[in-house]
């Protein structure tokens, strides 16, 4: 047993690998003696992980060049007006920690590709699949709290859902498939709420749905597969409404899936 008591902070430490080595040994004969945190440790380090796979290889992409040149530029006035040694290196250091900032948030800015623009310059579906894979990486390894509300209270979830986005929406039966509705929740769009719906089978693998009125017109209403990381996605436009079907599960699997939630949702 541990000798002090263990937060969920101490379990966000340890996958975070921040905790000094005594204390690290104490968290993992924590674990060792409590299966439930020892479930909620891996499910911490699914979901790092997870953010882990869709961000990383985005991070790695090289510095806009725009922004090395406006570097340069500044180092070059600095030098041509003489300026002292250390307000040099001083505000080379500010430029350098920009750049790096900025490079993080061209990251982020990659992976939600298109959010900060309006939502009626949109191609249809642009940016849907994006939302839908950070939504389900995000929420799915949650063990505690992967809903806001439970299947237990559909009916409750429909009518909140339905009036945040203003039209009428449902979560699609699954059952057949071997999914049951865990519960939904509503986030943030581009312009506006979104909902996502959330399932489950038997052996534990989640799925998510992500439904969004925030589609342009006029656009390719073709059912669209994308592959964020770890995350599959199959997403289409039907009227008013986007879909975006997201799993860690194979192509094949989740379009066979998608197919299902298509056919069910048009013969309501």
């Amino acid at each position: 047993m541990s000798k002090h008591m263990v937060t969920d902070d101490d379990l966000h430490a340890y996958v975070d690998a921040r905790l000094p080595p005594a204390r690290r040994a104490e968290i993992e004969a924590h674990l060792a003696a409590d299966s439930e945190a020892a479930t909620r440790v891996r499910a911490y380090q699914a979901h790092r992980q997870g953010l882990h796979d869709l961000f990383d290889p985005v991070l790695d992409e090289p510095i806009p060049a725009s922004l090395r040149e406006l570097a340069a530029e500044i180092d070059t006035r600095l030098e041509a007006r003489g300026t002292r040694f250390v307000a040099r290196r001083l505000l080379r250091s500010r430029i350098a920690a920009g750049v790096l900032i900025a490079s993080f948030g061209g990251a982020l800015g990659w992976l939600a590709h298109g959010i900060h623009r309006p939502a009626e310059t949109l191609a249809a579906g642009t940016s849907l699949h994006r939302q839908a894979a950070v939504a389900h990486a995000v929420f799915s390894p949650d063990v505690r709290r992967p809903v806001e509300i439970g299947a237990d209270h559909e009916d409750q979830l429909v009518t909140w859902l339905s009036k945040r986005l203003g039209v009428p929406v449902r979560p699609p039966k699954l059952a057949a498939l071997g999914y049951g509705l865990i519960g939904g929740r509503l986030l943030p769009g581009n312009s506006g709420p979104v909902a996502q719906f959330m399932y489950q089978d038997a052996a534990g693998r989640r799925l998510t749905l992500l439904v969004s009125t925030e589609v342009a017109t006029g656009g390719d209403t073709a059912f669209r597969f994308a592959q964020e990381g770890p995350v599959s996605v199959f997403y289409w436009i039907d009227g008013k409404f986007g879909y975006a079907l997201s799993a860690g599960i194979p192509r094949d699997e989740l379009a066979r899936v998608a197919a299902d939630v298509y056919g069910h949702l048009e013969n309501r």
